[in-house]
C-alpha cells in the first residue's frame, strides 16, 4: 500500500525518479495559475458581475475578513501570502476526488516546505513591521537566557505545523484504503467525503495558525491610534 506519494515513482528523467509529490505540485500549481487566469481574464466594476467574478470577490473578502481578524491590522500586506498558503493547500486536497490523484501534502517534505515558508515569513514581516534590531532584541525577553528557549520555540512550531498536516491528510489516506479493503464500496465513498472535508479544514487551520505567528511577530509593533478624546483635549490645549 502506497501511503505517502514520495514512494510513487512515475517516471525517471536523465536518471532522476520524478515521483508524485513532484508531479502533482505542479499539477496543482497548473490548475491554480490557469484558474486564476480564467477567472480574471474579464474582471470589470460594472453593477452586474459575472458569477465567477462574484465568487473569487467573496473568496478573496473573505480571506481578508478573517485576517483582518486575527492580526487586528490591514490585510493587505498578508493576503498574497496566507491566502496562498490556503488555496494550494485547499486545492492540493480537493483534487483528491480525482482517481489516481494523490494530495501533495500527504508528503512530509511538501508540508515541511510549507511550514518553512511560515518559519522564514514570521520574522520577514516582523522586521519590516519595527527593523532588525527591535525584532531581534525579542528573542532576548525578558532576559537573555531566554534566547535558547525562543529559538526553540520557533523551531518546535514549525514542526507543529509541517507533522500535522502531513499527519492528517495521511491518516485519512490510510483509513480509506483499510476501508477499501474491508467494505470496496459504500465507506470508502463516505470517507472520501469526510476526507475532502477534513482537507478543507486543514487548509484553513494552516493559514490561521500562519497569520497568528505573523501577527504575533507584527502586532506588538503597531501604533495605538490616538482616541478621539485625546484629540479633542489636545484641541482645547491649543
Amino acid at each position: 500500500m502506497t501511503i505517502s506519494p514520495d514512494q510513487w515513482i512515475l517516471f525517471t528523467v536523465l536518471g532522476w525518479p520524478i515521483n508524485a509529490t513532484l508531479v502533482f505540485t505542479w499539477v496543482v500549481m497548473a490548475v491554480l495559475t490557469l484558474t486564476s487566469w480564467w477567472v480574471t481574464r474579464r474582471l470589470n466594476s460594472d453593477v452586474t458581475l459575472s458569477r465567477w467574478q462574484n465568487l473569487l470577490e467573496v473568496v478573496v473578502q473573505g480571506m481578508a475578513d478573517q485576517i483582518e481578524q486575527i492580526s487586528q491590522q490591514s490585510p493587505q500586506r498578508y493576503l498574497p501570502f496566507i491566502g496562498t498558503l490556503f488555496l494550494y493547500i485547499a486545492t492540493s486536497n480537493l483534487l483528491g476526488v480525482i482517481p489516481g490523484y494523490m494530495s501533495p501534502t500527504g508528503s512530509l517534505s511538501t508540508t515541511t516546505a510549507l511550514a518553512l515558508c511560515v518559519f522564514v515569513a514570521v520574522p520577514l514581516f516582523g522586521i519590516a513591521a519595527e527593523g532588525t534590531g527591535p525584532y531581534l532584541a525579542h528573542y532576548l525577553r525578558p532576559t537573555w537566557l531566554m534566547l535558547p528557549f525562543n529559538v526553540i520555540g520557533e523551531l518546535s512550531r514549525t514542526l507543529a505545523l509541517a507533522v500535522r498536516l502531513y499527519g492528517n491528510i495521511m491518516s485519512g489516506t490510510v483509513i480509506i484504503a483499510i476501508l477499501l479493503g474491508l467494505t470496496p464500496f459504500f465507506f470508502p465513498v463516505v470517507m472520501q467525503l469526510l476526507g475532502l472535508l477534513t482537507g478543507m479544514i486543514q487548509a484553513y487551520i494552516f493559514a490561521v495558525l500562519a497569520m497568528v505567528y505573523i501577527a504575533s511577530a507584527t502586532s506588538a509593533h503597531k501604533s495605538t491610534p490616538a482616541s478621539p478624546q485625546s484629540d479633542d483635549q489636545g484641541e482645547s490645549h491649543g
